[in-house]
């Protein structure tokens, strides 16, 4: 039987729940600002943006806002929080993103994982593909992209980003999701617009309730491997 790495290790228990508080710590250097991978997630080109570096708000509130629970009776119970069989083969603590289902499993143990309902991307918008989580953020700024900015005349109110907070569409908590040490621009977040769960209607990203993606975000750390399943278009 092969030895396992340090870091799978670290994955596999902390995924558990069984990682000391110590060696929990260690394992989230980069946390919010730093970037293991060299890179903001908001440092792109100038074809890539309008924003006026100066004026973004900062990366994260300087308020930890209190997160409001999303009563379980408006969600779907399969898309509410539930420890399901996982018939995949990915390793323990990976993230495993089916779209067309629209759940995230986070992998405990071969053969089991904590499945979350999530809201997808709209037809056109959908990524897919192998990442990692490159940077985590607790109430993170948004800065639209360009092609959002140009297209929707609300993202355009935001232009030089919007502060994070409640009322921020990338919720409570975010996941920044890089390949081959490029921001894939995708992440996995919370909402403010819960009905969305279940649903096609984001541009893109994951969204999750808030009260989900705070324990997820607590669950992970940075170089977690993330797969994103190809959407077949249901």
């Amino acid at each position: 039987m092969p030895l396992l790495s340090r870091r799978t290790v670290l994955l596999s228990l902390l995924a558990m729940g069984t990682l000391p508080k110590a060696a929990r710590a260690q394992t989230e250097p980069f946390r919010n600002e730093a970037d293991p991978f060299g890179a903001s997630p908001d440092s792109f080109g100038v074809d890539e943006q309008y924003f006026d570096p100066a004026l973004l708000p900062p990366p994260e509130s300087p308020i930890d806002f209190p997160i409001e629970e999303v009563p379980l009776r408006r969600i779907r119970k399969k898309f509410r929080r539930q420890m399901v069989e996982f018939e995949g083969t990915e390793m323990p603590g990976t993230l495993v993103v089916d779209p067309d289902a629209r759940f995230l499993y986070h992998v405990l143990a071969y053969g089991k994982a904590v499945r979350y309902g999530v809201g997808v991307g709209r037809a056109g918008f959908a990524w897919a593909g192998e990442a990692q989580v490159g940077m985590k953020r607790r109430w993170p700024r948004w800065v639209p992209p360009r092609e959002m900015v140009d297209r929707d005349e609300r993202a355009r109110e935001w232009i030089n980003g919007q502060p994070g907070g409640p009322d921020n569409p990338l919720g409570a908590r975010a996941l920044y999701l890089y390949a081959n040490g490029q921001d894939t621009l995708y992440r996995i977040h919370g909402t403010n617009e819960p009905h969305s769960i279940g649903k096609a209607m984001s541009s893109g990203c994951i969204r999750m309730l808030n009260q989900d993606i705070a324990e997820l975000y607590e669950q992970v750390i940075v170089g977690t491997p993330v797969i994103v399943r190809a959407s077949r278009g249901s």
